[in-house]
C-alpha cells in the first residue's frame, strides 16, 4: 500500500488552475506507484468562504471528468475537495474518485467558526472504504477537532484516517497534537495533507504528516515546501520519501 499528501498552493478562484496542478501532482504520484492521493481541504476551488457558492460542484458535476479518467488511467484513488451543492445547501466536501466505480462523497460534519454562515454541517455522507485489507475514514479540517469524529471512525473499525486541512501557523501545532493522540488512542494510521503557500487571506502552515498507529510522525514536510509526502507499507513497517514538486 503506497499513499500520499499532496501539500500545494491554490489559487483564489481559479479552479481550471488548480486542478491543473492536481493532474500534475497526480501524474508524479503514479510515477512512484501511489495507490491513493489525498489533497488538502476544498483544494479545488481553494479554501473559500464568500465565494464557496460561486464555485460549488454538484455531484455529477461535469468538471469531475479529468479526475475521474486519472484515476481510471492510473488506477488511483483521488480525494479532492471543493465547496458542493445538496438540496440548494452548500457543505464542504471531499469528492472521492474511485477507478472504474462512481465517484463518492464526503462532506464536513463540523465547521470552525465563521463557516457557518456558508456552509452547513452534514453528516450524511461519510464513507468507509475497504481498501488492502485497510477500513479507510475521511476527515475535513475541524472534523479533527470534535473527539466524536475520530471515536466515531474507531467504532466503524478505521484503521487508516485521512484528514484534508486548511491550518494557519496559529492552529497547526495544535492539530497535528490531536491527529497524533488520536492515531495512539484509536490505533489508526493517520494521514494529514494540508496547503502551503497563501490560501483565503492567510498563510497556511504545511506540515502534512504520516502518523503510524502509535501516533508516531514517520514522516512530515516543512511549511513552505510544495509537493507531496509518500509512505508505503512494508509489512507493518512504513517507508516514506518528500517529492519536491519543480
Amino acid at each position: 500500500m503506497i499513499l500520499a499528501a499532496a501539500q500545494i498552493k491554490s489559487i483564489s478562484q481559479n479552479t481550471d488552475a488548480n486542478l491543473q496542478n492536481h493532474c500534475k501532482l497526480i501524474g508524479v504520484a503514479a510515477q512512484n506507484g501511489v495507490q491513493l492521493i489525498v489533497f488538502p481541504e476544498m483544494s479545488i476551488t481553494g479554501y473559500e468562504r464568500e465565494f464557496g457558492n460561486k464555485l460549488a460542484f454538484s455531484i455529477d458535476d461535469y468538471r469531475h471528468a479529468k479526475l475521474r479518467y486519472l484515476a481510471n488511467l492510473y488506477n488511483m484513488i483521488i480525494i479532492a475537495g471543493a465547496p458542493v451543492k445538496i438540496n440548494d445547501k452548500l457543505h464542504v466536501g471531499s469528492f472521492i474518485y474511485l477507478p472504474g466505480k462512481t465517484t463518492q462523497l464526503y462532506t464536513k460534519q463540523y465547521l470552525h467558526d465563521g463557516e457557518e454562515k456558508f456552509y452547513s454541517p452534514n453528516s450524511n455522507y461519510n464513507p468507509v472504504l475497504d481498501l488492502w485489507n485497510q477500513r479507510i475514514s475521511l476527515a475535513i479540517c475541524a472534523d479533527i477537532a470534535n473527539p466524536k469524529h475520530p471515536a466515531n471512525a474507531a467504532e466503524n473499525n478505521s484503521t487508516l484516517y485521512i484528514a484534508s486541512l486548511f491550518y494557519t501557523p496559529g492552529g497547526i501545532d495544535k492539530a497535528r497534537d490531536q491527529l497524533s493522540s488520536n492515531a495512539g488512542k484509536y490505533s489508526m494510521n493517520v494521514l494529514m495533507s494540508n496547503y502551503t503557500g497563501s490560501s483565503y487571506r492567510y498563510e497556511s502552515a504545511g506540515k502534512s504528516t504520516f502518523w503510524n498507529k502509535k501516533g508516531v510522525p514517520v514522516a512530515e514536510m516543512d511549511e513552505q515546501t510544495e509537493g507531496l509526502l509518500i509512505v508505503e507499507r512494508k509489512n507493518e513497517n512504513w517507508l516514506s520519501k518528500i517529492i519536491a514538486l519543480s
